[in-house]
């Protein structure tokens, strides 16, 4: 497929779109922060079955009017099913306390103990943090290797996109109030694979034309660069954006915010790996300057001394 987008007319506006994104979510992120699972926060998770459908709102104040503060009542795929999280709290007898005073508040309505949880704080706050520290090792390690294997312009720009995309991906998690756990957290690390694989492919083809291409300024030979490999982006990034849909309405609560970070990275992946990137380097200053082989002096060895 042979496209001819002039991408960088619109870089200002990318940059200024980026911008707003990523302070909105900065802001939402310190204001609001994220609404951390019981993986992070230590306590327990019970989920209940109603024959008839269940009342959120009045569950949720049966628990608060019987002791039970801070419990956070959802529904869990359909509204038969009720999941209920108690953070910090943590008892063997909690889920059949639960089930009884909720019995009690419903004329005893016959509810279903499906299942009940723990975590301990101790637990949620090492993998909070083992969790976080994995992250910054794999952009680390990811810079050294685009750094060795294009050059450090191209290794700044691909971490600043990457920076940009999980900012965001977190900031749309802290806005919507969605459960962050460490399923979420594995599709944060997968967004950074899959980013970057995106960036490198762009990164090479910039590469390669900056050191063939001598008719062009380094602005055209970027912009060729991304038409170039625009149909490759949008092949890969569909196909998976199926497969993640999929996963997202048919595989189930368990994997849905799993499905639903990489359906949010892989957009703002695409978009970073286009635009952030190339902008990066544009502002970075990469010319064709960067790419030239000296050549040799030619010695005659003919010649006596």
């Amino acid at each position: 497929m042979n496209f001819n987008i002039d991408f960088l007319a619109w870089k200002k506006l990318a940059l200024i779109t980026s911008g707003v994104l990523i302070l909105v979510s900065l802001t939402s992120l310190i204001v609001k922060e994220l609404n951390y699972g019981l993986d992070f926060t230590g306590g327990t998770l019970v989920e209940l079955s109603y024959p008839n459908g269940a009342e959120i709102d009045q569950i949720r104040e049966t628990l608060r009017s019987s002791g039970f503060e801070g419990a956070q009542v959802a529904n869990f795929g359909t509204n038969q099913e009720v999941l209920i999280k108690l953070p910090g709290t943590i008892s063997d007898s909690l889920g059949s306390d639960i089930v009884s005073v909720l019995k009690q508040a419903n004329l005893n309505q016959e509810i279903d103990l499906r299942r009940i949880e723990y975590v301990g704080p101790q637990i949620g706050s090492e993998l909070r943090d083992d969790g976080g520290t994995a992250m910054l090792i794999a952009l680390a390690f990811m810079m050294l290797y685009i750094a060795f294997r294009f050059q450090s312009m191209f290794a700044g720009a691909a971490v600043i996109a990457l920076i940009h995309d999980v900012i965001i991906v977190l900031g749309i998690f802290s806005l919507l109030e969605i459960d962050f756990d460490l399923t979420v957290l594995a599709a944060l690390l997968a967004v950074i694979g899959y980013s970057l694989n995106d960036t490198i492919v762009v990164s090479d083809r910039i590469r390669e034309n900056l050191r063939a291409d001598e008719d062009n300024d380094t602005y055209q030979v970027i912009n060729n660069s991304l038409n170039q490999t625009l149909g490759r982006t949008l092949i890969t990034s569909l196909t998976t954006l199926l497969v993640l849909f999929s996963l997202y309405f048919l595989g189930g609560e368990i994997i849905k915010n799993f499905a639903l970070a990489l359906i949010f990275g892989v957009i703002i992946g695409t978009y970073s790996s286009i635009y952030i990137a190339a902008n990066a380097l544009i502002i970075m200053g990469v010319s064709k300057d960067h790419f030239k082989v000296e050549e040799p002096e030619n010695s005659d060895t003919n010649s006596l001394p």
